[in-house]
């Protein structure tokens, strides 16, 4: 006789994606916080820092949609 404890329905991608959602959030963290340095260093920089901190931003969020959208394909 056979008991099943725990089942587990769905699709493993979802997991995949939970798993990859921490690269992004740790890379936003990242750009922020030196960003934050930089501005506290030189504040006359802050149209170019603030500049490249969008950018970085906008990257690292283009890698969590990709992530979101991977497990939809396969």
């Amino acid at each position: 006789m056979s008991q099943t404890l725990a089942a587990v329905e769905g699709h493993i991608g979802s997991i995949g994606y939970g798993l990859a959602a921490i690269g992004p959030g740790v890379g936003v963290g990242i750009i922020f916080g030196n960003g934050t340095q930089a501005l506290a260093r030189q504040p006359e920089a802050a149209g170019l820092i603030r500049a490249n901190q969008i950018l970085g931003f906008a990257f690292c969020e283009a890698l969590a949609l990709i992530g979101l959208v991977m497990p939809f394909v396969y």
